[in-house]
């Protein structure tokens, strides 16, 4: 599976971006898609992530309450909203599939597919 994330770029402090996420193949099947993000000289951080074919999303504390994972069945992309941006959500943000059980979403270990990464920058 190829992932391609997309939507990153430059927004002020308290803005919006969407990010999208999507598989070469067309489908993510039953798989999860977990968004994490890397800053400079930081190790992967998990954001959120879901199971494709329904069920439970989770998100990391630092990002509850603002940002949030949706996916678009007809365009087979799952999106991440987000919104009240802050300078400490610069990072690359990337995509990731994993096939393993809920207990083993926030570990970027349990990802086997990632994409390229997007890169999101919020400053004035």
């Amino acid at each position: 599976v190829q992932l391609q994330a997309s939507g990153g770029g430059l927004v002020q402090p308290g803005g919006s971006l969407r990010l999208s996420c999507a598989a070469s193949d067309g489908s993510f099947s039953n798989r999860v898609i977990g968004w994490f993000r890397q800053a400079p000289g930081k190790e992967h951080e998990f954001v959120g992530a879901t199971r494709w074919s329904g069920g439970s999303t989770i998100y990391a504390d630092s990002v509850k309450g603002r940002f949030t994972i949706s996916k678009d069945r007809a365009k087979n992309t799952v999106d991440l909203q987000m919104n009240s941006l802050k300078p400490e959500d610069t990072a690359v943000y990337y995509c990731a599939t994993s096939r393993g059980p809920l207990s083993t979403w926030r570990r970027a270990t349990s990802y086997d597919y990632w994409g390229q990464g997007t890169l999101v920058t919020v400053s004035s």
